[in-house]
């Protein structure tokens, strides 16, 4: 059944599109472009943007949605200077789902937004590249997995180390057993520099160009804020502060943390825990933000082996010269640091041989995915994403509760622990329910 425009706003958001609508695979001819829409770009999106356009070969913005008129303008005329045309624009990303000029969307809208935008995406029949994390909470993740899987879309999560060769080849080499069994995975989050505190948000008037509805989407309807936080010119609560409150971001863990997050379960296997401890604070700093600016989280798996992981925003030192952001492996006959290589216990370097693959940007493989329609070239997989943001979920939901908690991996879900199963899932606003496919 083909979608209007007409019909696909006029139908609800539980049933954007037709309900079991198979998206018709296209053949690509070698010197066809890929349109591509962006959807949000006051933040992450200008990076996206950016890279597609050094892509010009293989894809073309053909559209532009950003809820903020000033950011939509701006964009525009970049884009047009680069590419030579201007791409069309929209303020409602459902009006982006309903132009065929659109094959693939990337989405780069706050937390709250990723799980429902890639999904009316999916169901209107473009692939997908959605930013970090994939979900607000862990039952839309599973949603968005099932979804990608039923209408045969590509989608690819925006945790850009998975596309980086060296770590390719190494987490290759560390989950086949070139150091005997992980026992031990590790990420921290030492992200000091541009963390402090926010100060204290009032209410204000919504500016005439934001639609602070369409802001919002699936969370629930609460006052403008201005924004406090002098340091962020913008004025504006909504352009980035929103990441330290429950109601739309997931803290710093879910923030900067999920990319460590991803790397520590790509080493992990990719499975979920069976019990999870979170302790720390926001501490030092006083303002109105909600998540803690200090976390440290313990993760065990059924067979006793661990994740563990330290989110830090007040000062830090630096792991081994690997970096603020890292991460450490631990096996049965050494181990092995990010960006520093393998290591026995004795401290000496092991020494590999194995040649990396070719590089590729994260776009390069997005594109291939999409030309192809093998989902094996996905190299940043839905599930696996989706695996790696339940544990910043779950971990958030033991700090929330300050309770060491029991995981089902198998139904994702606290068993009969009430109290934390009602963090699982959000209650959404009408008209923007995330439809359940799983």
């Amino acid at each position: 059944m083909k979608m209007s425009r007409r019909n696909f706003l006029g139908s609800s958001a539980a049933a954007v599109v037709v309900a079991g609508m198979k998206a018709q695979g296209k053949v690509w001819g070698a010197n066809e472009r890929i349109g591509v829409c962006t959807i949000g770009f006051n933040g992450q999106g200008r990076s996206h943007i950016g890279d597609v356009l050094k892509l010009k070969d293989q894809a073309e913005i053909v559209a532009l949605c950003d809820v903020d008129s000033r950011v939509r303008e701006s964009m525009t005329k970049t884009v047009e200077r680069e590419q030579g045309k201007a791409p069309k624009t929209y303020e409602d990303l459902r009006e982006v789902m309903a132009d065929p000029d659109v094959h693939a969307v990337t989405i780069a809208t706050p937390n709250h937004w990723h799980s429902l935008a890639s999904i009316w995406a999916c169901q209107a029949g473009k692939d997908v590249y959605v930013e970090k994390p994939l979900s607000h909470n862990v039952w839309e993740g599973r949603q968005l997995v099932a979804c990608a899987g039923q209408t045969g879309r590509i989608v690819m999560h925006g945790t850009q180390s998975r596309s980086d060769a060296t770590l390719i080849r190494d987490m290759g080499l560390l989950r086949s057993g070139f150091l005997g069994k992980v026992v031990h995975s590790r990420g921290v989050v030492y992200k000091n520099g541009n963390r402090y505190a926010i100060g204290h948000a009032k209410e204000g008037e919504v500016p005439d160009f934001l639609n602070y509805t369409l802001w919002q989407g699936p969370a629930k309807d609460h006052p403008f804020w201005l924004n406090a936080d002098s340091r962020r010119p913008s004025g504006l609560f909504v352009h980035y502060n929103w990441h330290w409150f429950w109601e739309w971001g997931n803290g710093e863990i879910g923030n900067q943390g999920v990319h460590e997050m991803d790397i520590a379960s790509w080493a992990m296997g990719d499975r979920l825990p069976v019990r999870i401890a979170s302790t720390g604070g926001r501490y030092a700093w006083d303002d109105d933000a909600e998540t803690p600016n200090t976390q440290a989280t313990q993760f065990t798996y059924d067979d006793g082996t661990m994740m563990t992981f330290e989110v830090r925003n007040l000062g830090s030192f630096q792991e081994a010269d690997a970096g603020d952001c890292t991460n450490s492996v631990f096996c049965e006959e050494g181990y092995y640091v990010r960006r520093k290589g393998f290591f026995n216990y004795k401290g000496e370097p092991i020494e590999v041989k194995d040649p990396l693959p070719p590089s590729k940007s994260k776009f390069e493989h997005f594109f291939a995915a999409i030309r192809s329609r093998n989902a094996a070239d996905v190299t940043a997989p839905v599930l696996p994403g989706h695996i790696g943001c339940v544990h910043c979920h779950i971990g958030n939901i033991a700090y929330r509760l300050q309770r060491t908690l029991t995981f089902d991996p198998a139904t994702e879900t606290f068993g009969d622990d009430a109290e934390a199963n009602a963090h699982l899932k959000r209650d959404y606003r009408e008209g923007f329910e995330v439809p359940q496919f799983a």
